[in-house]
């Protein structure tokens, strides 16, 4: 059995845990010994596995897909259900998550039981097509209008679901209801009674839809960031209360004196945008150039993309409007070099298109959604292509059956940022109303992204896992620093 250090810098101070790398493990079924190595070179023993399972559960003839994951085998002394990591996205990898920052957690959480970063169905290392590549595009250059570019979407979107669909592949089983039968098929391969979920953002979407069918073969749920099952869409006043509380953070700042009302700020700068669009012409690394006529709804893009966590990107974005509006487009340039829009025919991966159409909009928080969108901040553009995609092919939808919160008793603890800038509090609490057995923790000035955003974080997880009592107390993080960082 080796030992190895592991030290996890935090945002607040550093501490070291030792784990035991490799503790001994029967293999399973198609299981094999691996040493797992993260991006920064960490290194431990691991078991790496995969599953067949159904495309399709609701199909007699369905073919079979292969599921992978790798397991972390548990360090603790009682033997404790699996603890299941649920990635975000949809169509973020669970194993591609434990070589990065939540690598520690991933060792720290082994106490408790085996911990499975788990690649969900057309994700990561488990089986996918490919990604499609349609013929449609939508030129950089040119003004378009919100019709155009719908229709454009839809036939890409429709163009790729028919090559999909020539392929084989049955594109109405990638949805979030199959996606959770997969972790019910991985508990069964595991050979366990029971499992525990770990998710955020979809990953806490799917374990909603899990505690919906399958309750009584879970054992614990940590979700952060909530998303509910009909949240696949956030309402756009919830994204303009963010900014407001986004200004809260700067009236405690000296950029106080030049950003005194965000809010009239970004719609300044909006409407400048529609009414003179501004030509760039972006630089590559390779030596090419890309034209592109800067538009209101590129800026809506641009900020649905950067406003999930409050670090440096949130503050770059602050600062870009601020140049904007004296027509400085030299941080503007320095965002679109990263190939932020590129000049290429729209394509798709198939899980995340299908998994959050599938998922979907009831009709009547689409009206008010639609209402919304035509006087906030950002549109219709932080969910985007959704709900433009919604219902873009027949049979995909699961209905408003699967959109009603569930209804348990499972031991649930949430974890809560209150700057999340995708998941918004209001609606994260609306999404585990029915749970009984809740416990939120929120994190003061955290994000979206709050795993690694505090060691007491971990401390909570731990308490709960452990069945002890868990300290509801917010967490305190320090006043986010939106000065321009260069």
């Amino acid at each position: 059995m080796k030992i190895k250090t592991i030290t996890l810098v935090g945002c607040l101070s550093t501490f070291t845990m030792q784990t035991n790398v490799f503790a001994e493990s029967p293999l399973l079924k198609n299981e094999q010994k691996i040493e797992f190595v993260t991006n920064s070179g960490e290194k431990t023993d691991a078991i790496e596995g995969h599953l067949m399972v159904p495309e399709n559960r609701n199909s007699p003839n369905s073919r079979m897909i292969r599921i992978n994951y790798v397991r972390f085998t548990a360090t603790g002394k009682s033997k404790r259900s699996p603890i299941v990591y649920l990635s975000g996205g949809p169509g973020g990898s669970g194993i591609a998550t434990a070589k990065w920052r939540r690598f520690p957690l991933f060792m720290a959480l082994r106490e408790y039981g085996d911990v499975i970063a788990f690649e969900q169905r057309g994700t990561g290392r488990s089986e996918q097509p490919q990604t499609c590549s349609s013929s449609v595009k939508i030129p950089l250059d040119e003004r378009l209008n919100k019709r155009d570019f719908k229709s454009k979407y839809t036939s890409a979107a429709n163009e790729c679901l028919r090559l999909w669909e020539s392929q084989g592949i049955d594109t109405s089983a990638y949805n979030t209801i199959q996606n959770a039968y997969d972790i019910d098929s991985l508990r069964v391969h595991l050979q366990a009674d029971k499992v525990s979920l770990w998710g955020i953002s979809y990953g806490s979407h799917l374990a909603l839809a899990a505690i919906k069918l399958f309750e009584n073969k879970l054992d614990k749920v940590i979700i952060a960031s909530a998303e509910g099952l009909n949240q696949t869409v956030k309402l756009p006043a919830m994204t303009d209360q963010y900014f407001k509380n986004v200004q809260e953070v700067i009236d405690q700042q000296a950029l106080k004196s030049t950003v005194p009302d965000l809010t009239a700020l970004m719609k300044r700068v909006h409407s400048k945008l529609e009414k003179s669009p501004i030509m760039l012409t972006i630089p590559s690394r390779d030596g090419s150039k890309t034209n592109i006529l800067f538009q209101k709804h590129h800026m809506r893009m641009l900020a649905s993309m950067m406003i999930a966590d409050p670090n440096q990107y949130l503050s770059m974005l602050v600062h870009m409007y601020l140049e904007i509006e004296k027509d400085n487009t030299d941080l503007l340039m320095g965002i679109l070099q990263r190939g932020i829009f590129k000049d290429e025919t729209l394509s798709f991966k198939l899980m995340p298109l299908v998994m959050d159409v599938a998922s979907g909009i009831t009709s009547s928080k689409l009206k008010l959604f639609n209402q919304q969108a035509k006087d906030s901040l950002l549109g219709d553009m932080l969910n985007y292509p959704m709900p433009m995609l919604n219902e873009f092919s027949s049979g995909l939808d699961l209905g408003d059956e699967f959109r009603q919160a569930p209804k348990s008793s499972v031991p649930t603890l949430l974890l809560t940022g209150t700057l999340d800038g995708r998941t918004y509090p209001q609606e994260q609490l609306e999404a585990v109303r029915g749970l009984s057995n809740l416990i939120q923790v929120k994190v003061k000035y955290a994000g979206h992204n709050l795993f690694t955003s505090s060691e007491e974080v971990l401390a909570r997880m731990k308490a709960f896992l452990a069945n002890e009592k868990v300290d509801q107390s917010t967490i305190e993080l320090p006043l986010p620093d939106l000065s321009l960082k260069q």
